[in-house]
């Protein structure tokens, strides 16, 4: 005998399938070019079901961006954690973050959509990475590595610096591979500015 399912496990199932098919969908053809008829139609949804859980496209946009700013967030801790020591660790977790530019959905939904709908990567998903890297540099100021200086303030500024690089790495009207090495080399004396 099938067990009934909720009316909150339904709902669970709708918003994920829903995200799901929006995250294929702006991935291959982008934001603007995306039917919210046909998404749905996909999906196997209701533009109604869509509207409920995200009050529009532009809500269904913010939660694929929150989808995987987490999974980014887990690769960052990953690449970070596999390095033999904190310095090397974060500045390996920075220079990942550029390298993701060169992803095609990172690219597409995150550094070209996300700019044209919003002006930026929505405010949530800022300020997760914003309190990753203050608590790194919180840790490597600690340990006598870093210079002392007001984590937060640091934290914002590298942030801006890195996202701002990987905007444009993922310029369309560029070619990305050759933009990365720039900026990684950038990347790289603005770290090594931050050494005690």
């Amino acid at each position: 005998m099938q067990k009934r399912r909720t009316r909150a496990e339904m709902l669970e199932e709708t918003r994920t399938k829903l995200v799901a098919t929006a995250r294929r969908a702006f991935a291959a053809q982008g934001y603007s070019h995306t039917s919210m008829d046909d998404l749905t139609g996909e999906a196997g949804l209701t533009r109604g079901a869509l509207y409920h859980h995200f009050g529009g496209k532009q809500g269904l946009l913010v939660a694929v961006i929150e989808q995987i700013e987490v999974e980014v967030g887990a690769r960052l801790d990953a690449v970070s954690s596999a390095t033999p020591n904190p310095w090397e660790g974060f500045c390996q977790r920075c220079r990942t973050y550029l390298e993701l530019a060169l992803e095609p959905e990172i690219r597409r939904i995150i550094l070209q959509d996300a700019r044209a709908v919003f002006g930026d990567v929505p405010p949530a998903a800022q300020s997760v990475g914003i309190a990753a890297l203050e608590a790194a540099l919180e840790h490597l100021m600690a340990e006598g590595i870093v210079a002392r200086h007001h984590a937060g303030v640091m934290a914002r500024m590298l942030y801006g610096a890195i996202t701002e690089a990987s905007f444009w790495i993922a310029e369309p009207d560029g070619d990305p591979a050759t933009k990365l090495p720039q900026a990684l080399n950038g990347l790289d004396r603005l770290l090594n500015g931050l050494r005690a």
